[in-house]
Order: C-alpha cells, then structure tokens, then sequence
C-alpha cells in the first residue's frame, strides 16, 4: 500500500504565515491534522528578533493611539531599535510585563457607546509577535464557515457565503447577537481550549497576564475578571479560539452556520430547523458562560417583507440587500462632519475630503440596491449646495430650484465630486 503524501504548504494556504517563524517541519505537521498535537517551545519564536521587528511594522502600519504611558508610534520610531531590544531581553529573561489598557467609550450610531481598549505600543508590539507564533496552530482547526478576523478572509467572504445560501432555499434564518461577548469572555474557560494545543508555560502566562491587565479610564481603573479587551491585538484570535467549539457543535447538528467574530446566523430550509437552531445555539452560550442579546435576536423567513436580517452592515429582506439604517447613518455623520456649510473651505478641498471616503463605502456596499446610491448622491449634493450659498452670503439648505439650476449636478461632476449612482450604474455592467 502506498503512503499518504503530506499535503503541500502550498495547498494547504500556508502563504500569509511568517516563514522566519513557521518551518516546512512546523508547517507540516500542522498540515498532517492531528487536532490532539500540542506545542511545547514557542517563546524563543516570539523574543526572536526578527518577529519582533516584523511585528513592529505591523504596528507602525496599523497607527493607533498612543496607551497609558504616553508613548506614540511616532515616538517608538525614534528609538525603535533600542525599545525592541529591551523587549527582546525582557520576554527572554521572564522579566518582561504589560502596562494598564486605556480605555475609552467610542459614539455609536445608536447614541450609546463601545468600550475600546488601548494597550501601550509594546504591548501591542509583543502581543502581535505572539500571535504571529501561534495563529496558524488554531487556523488549522477553524472551520471555513467562520470569517471574523482571519487570514485571507474577510466581510465580502461572509456576505457572498450568506447570499449563497439565501439563493439555495436557506430563508429562514436564526439572526443572533452575543450580549457582550468580549467583555463576558469566561477567562479560564478560554485558556482551557488555548492549552488543549499550546504548552508553552512562559507563553501561556503572558497570555493570562494580557487577560488580567489592569484598565484605566477617565474616572477609575480596575482589574478584570472575564472578557478580552477589544482593541487588544490579541484578542479576536482568543474570541476566535472560544467559538470555535460554537461552529464545531452545530455544523455537528447540521446547521448551516456563518459566523463574523461574535455576528452569526444560522440559515436554514424550513421554520422548525431554525427553532431548532436558536434552542441549540442558546443553551450552548448559556452552558459557556455567554448570553444571547434577547432584544436582538430573532427568528424569520427574509422572503417576507418584515422579516428580514441584518448581517455585517446589509439588510437582507424579500430577496433584495439594501444598507442597513445604521451604516447609513453613520456615513450620513461623516458627511455631514466634512461639510459644514461655516467650513471655509474651498469646494475643490472639501470634494478631495469626501472622494475616498466614497469610494471605499461604495466598495464594501456596490451589491445594494440602486435607489440607496442616487438618494445619497443627492444629499451630498445638497449639503455642498449650502455651503456653495453661504459662501455668497445666502444662508440656505440648497434644496430650493434656482440652487439646482445654479449649481446642477454635472457642475459637481465637474469639480470631481465622486457619484456613487454612477459607480453602481458601472459595476452594474461589468457584472
């Protein structure tokens, strides 16, 4: 009988990992599949210089603010080398330990807000060169259904899955909502299913250590007991590993799950599956320490008008996707940030503001329906048509007919102004 070949790196998608840290022998037997595989020595990976540089220029690249020691990216930069060598010997030596997290509450578009978490930047430095190290061992046992914050996939991934499955007679869908999840994150539950294939003890304590960091806000400052900050590098892996047993049980049952980070649905064939679903994926969250938002999880067949479910910012109703109310209105805000009609600036300036903005809005939404674009473009219209009048002393809304005739759209498409009913009308075509 003839060996089993081991599967190529190559065919196995091991591209986008760094090959300073993963090995063919590593990355080979992680392609062999043995779920039960444990990995002992991976800290020396981590102080390496190498990942820690690399992991440093991610960091660079993804900018952010500056956490609770004052220390900005701009000014890491400066002293770079000499910042990376002290962690290298203090991750090296079991010296090294995290500052406070950050804390601050970002607006929403419902008038609540987000806690986000920021570390300094050497912890953020160190947390990427740890996940560097240890994310392919849990990739290699993820299921394809889940898409938050993972390799070569993305939210476009997720909807094209969903949209799929709505087209095949999956309609009548479980739209679920976890209450908190990254605040309610049972800690040690979470490092139970980190330990089923890590045993490094110096990298599981750094794990714990980042768990447990202190946090800091305007008014009082605290230790957690459960949850993983989000804004932490680390922690949408670590939000990844904990479900992943979610995706296991119910691709188990037969469910037809897709899932972004803590935003899934369950898409099923007929209303007594999907029933079936919640009961399953309910008393799964509960028995996990989690909870499902009860206002926000819902049950309905998307070919009825009503019924429908948002998913990663579309609606999905009566076999239409259109822009969920929310990601308009936060686009809405951002325009309305940007032309102020007291700004004082020139159109031409305020237009250049504005175009990528679009551009990348309309890249993420272009499958919605058209109406959505030709409504926006005329908003946008109109808020220049303000500022255009309170520049000649006019005070006005720019909604009137002698501003559209002053000022009609193709003097706007002149100026360079991006229209995203003609980006639609082009992509339309191109399909």
């Amino acid at each position: 009988m003839m060996s089993k070949q081991a599967p190529s790196t190559e065919s196995l998608g091991w591209a986008w990992v760094d090959r300073e840290i993963w090995t063919d022998r590593m990355l080979a037997a992680l392609g062999n599949g043995v779920q039960e595989t444990k990995w002992f020595s991976l800290i020396d990976k981590v102080y390496r210089q190498s990942t820690l540089r690399a992991a440093w220029k991610q960091v660079r690249t993804n900018k952010g603010a500056m956490g609770v020691d004052g220390v900005s990216i701009k000014r890491f930069d400066v002293h770079a080398e000499q910042y990376l060598n002290e962690l290298s010997n203090a991750l090296k030596l079991g010296q090294y330990r995290p500052m406070a997290v950050r804390r601050v509450d970002i607006p929403k578009s419902d008038g609540k807000t987000r806690p986000l978490g920021i570390p300094t930047v050497k912890d953020r430095i160190v947390q990427t060169a740890v996940k560097r190290v240890i994310e392919p061992i849990f990739e290699q046992q993820f299921l394809s259904m889940s898409y938050g914050f993972r390799p070569k996939r993305s939210c476009k991934d997720a909807l094209r899955e969903v949209d799929h499955a709505i087209k095949e007679g999956y309609t009548h869908v479980v739209d679920a909502d976890l209450a908190g999840y990254f605040d309610t994150i049972p800690h040690d539950r979470l490092m139970e299913r980190v330990e089923d294939r890590i045993s490094d003890g110096r990298l599981l304590k750094l794990l714990k250590m980042w768990l447990k960091q202190e946090v800091i806000s305007d008014v009082s400052s605290w230790t957690p007991t459960k949850g993983s900050p989000q804004g932490a590098v680390i922690s949408p892996l670590l939000a990844n590993i904990y479900l992943h047993p979610l995706d296991e049980y119910l691709t188990e049952l037969g469910f037809r799950m897709v899932r972004y980070a803590d935003d899934f649905v369950i898409l099923c064939r007929h209303p007594s599956e999907a029933q079936n679903a919640l009961v399953a994926a309910k008393e799964w969250v509960e028995r996990h320490g989690l909870s499902l938002h009860p206002d926000k999880t819902h049950i309905g067949d998307c070919r009825i008008k009503g019924q429908g479910f948002d998913f990663l910012g579309y609606h999905f109703e009566a076999g239409k996707r259109w822009v969920r109310k929310k990601s308009l209105k936060v686009l809405k805000d951002k325009i309305r940030e940007n032309t102020h009609r007291t700004c004082g600036k020139s159109m031409r300036a305020i237009i250049d503001k504005l175009n990528p903005m679009l551009r990348g809005w309309f890249g993420y939404f272009k499958h919605a329906m058209q109406w959505t674009f030709s409504s926006l473009d005329g908003f946008i219209r109109r808020r220049l048509r303000a500022i255009l009048r309170k520049q000649q002393k006019k005070p006005g809304q720019g909604r009137c007919y002698a501003d559209q005739s002053k000022w009609p759209n193709k003097y706007f498409a002149a100026a360079g102004l991006f229209s995203l009913k003609e980006a639609w009308q082009t992509a339309s075509q191109s399909r």
